[in-house]
């Protein structure tokens, strides 16, 4: 009789410590459940007109959907950015000459393949009006109006010499670091780098 209250014992024993861990178990699988948001986050490094073009229609599809989107841009993507009607004032002359060399706003921007001298954007351009297709300038706006938040890269608006003041206008622009990229993009269910 010992023998069996003492086999007795041992079974609730592990039964117990199987209990415990299958809590623990469930609270992980709950953490893991939990920890991706219905997010977009998207980096955009390039400064053509094509891959922005692509990263403008995914968002607006995503947002669409109701899901949450988030842009970094970064590099040469801040062309895109920049207000072809404002001016900075104190740069020094690197900065200068980014500013020079570098598109001023998304009507300037390139295409990463057959831009033949400029000809290429302007073909594409035409063929987006023909077919009913929004410019980018239109996809910003409807971006705005979604809620697309647009964080820009404060490093590579620093090496580049751009400022704030030059910049577009958009509800939800917002001035930041990689780390806030790494930090949104852990949290979305889906993450893409142009």
């Amino acid at each position: 009789m010992p023998e069996i209250l003492k086999k007795e014992e041992d079974i609730s024993l592990q039964l117990s410590t199987f209990r415990k861990q299958i809590k623990a178990l469930e609270g992980k699988i709950s953490l893991l459940e939990n920890s991706r948001k219905d997010q977009l986050s998207i980096a955009i490094v390039s400064g053509d007109m094509d891959k922005i073009l692509a990263a403008m229609v995914i968002s607006l599809a995503a947002a669409a959907m109701d899901t949450r989107v988030k842009l970094f841009f970064s590099f040469w993507s801040l062309s895109a950015l920049r207000d072809r009607n404002k001016k900075a004032a104190g740069k020094n002359f690197i900065s200068k000459m980014f500013g020079i060399m570098l598109p001023r706003g998304k009507g300037k921007l390139k295409l990463s393949k057959m831009n033949m001298a400029g000809m290429g954007s302007m073909m594409i351009k035409s063929l987006m009006k023909k077919q009913g297709v929004m410019s980018l300038e239109q996809m910003f706006g409807q971006a705005a109006e979604l809620g697309i938040e647009i964080t820009v890269c404060e490093m590579s608006m620093n090496l580049m010499g751009f400022k704030k003041e030059e910049m577009i206008d958009y509800p939800d622009l917002r001035y930041a670091g990689a780390a806030t990229f790494v930090a949104d993009a852990g949290e979305s269910s889906i993450q893409l780098f142009i």
